[in-house]
């Protein structure tokens, strides 16, 4: 019972880590910037929010966003964590499927133990990598843009980004570490079952030694008789 706890904990971890991470790439609230001094942004209470996607100027008369179409002209920051927190995002659906699959309430025909326990470890493998590529991606964007330009604070999707990563973090170790425990108890299974199965035949050589020795028996009587 523990064991599906955990394996059921491990996986609405990663469900909603992956969901965080998506919410992350499709917004635009990563970081918040400031193009004067901060002195300057307070008093004109005008920010810029940088995202994976678009600048925006955010003002309590305005908010206007501009699209990051020049990919060529792009920092490199940009581009890498675009790329990372794609990939992590189409990586997470087949990483779903297989910790679905893995679970001991769905089967799928005559499938065995053995499959189970694989797609389980492949499931949370893959896991692993999206929130690796979550964290690259979260914490290399707000580096690069301190470093172009003034950074004032961190936005709301860089937080989702960070949370998400950190449940998919989480809920790969959970997954592994079920699929671990099932690895080293299989043969301990299979030990006992041999060792039961050697009980069951020693247990009935002796019955039918007793058997073998009557019927020697009778027979001997019935001879000298």
């Amino acid at each position: 019972m523990a064991h599906v706890c955990r394996q059921l904990s491990g996986s609405g971890a990663s469900f909603a880590g992956w969901v965080g991470i998506i919410i992350a790439t499709a917004t635009n609230d990563w970081v918040r910037t400031c193009d004067y001094t901060v002195t300057t942004c307070v008093r004109m209470d005008e920010l810029g929010a940088r995202g994976l996607w678009a600048e925006c100027v955010i003002s309590p008369s305005l908010y206007h966003c501009v699209t990051l179409n020049h990919i060529l002209t792009l920092p490199a920051y940009i581009q890498t964590c675009r790329a990372l927190m794609v990939c992590a995002c189409l990586m997470g659906l087949p990483a779903m499927g297989l910790v679905l699959m893995s679970m001991p309430c769905v089967r799928l025909g005559d499938e065995i133990p053995a499959t189970k326990l694989r797609h389980g470890m492949v499931g949370g493998a893959l896991t692993f990598i999206v929130a690796l590529c979550g964290l690259v991606s979260t914490i290399w964007f707000p580096i690069g843009a301190h470093a172009e330009e003034g950074l004032m604070s961190f936005g709301i999707s860089l937080y989702t980004g960070w949370v998400g990563s950190a449940l998919c973090l989480l809920g790969s170790f959970m997954i592994l570490c079920c699929c671990g425990d099932d690895t080293s108890a299989t043969p301990q299974r299979q030990q006992n079952s041999y060792y039961y199965s050697r009980q069951a035949g020693g247990a009935d050589t002796p019955i039918n030694l007793a058997a073998t020795a009557v019927v020697t028996g009778n027979h001997a009587k019935s001879a000298h008789v």
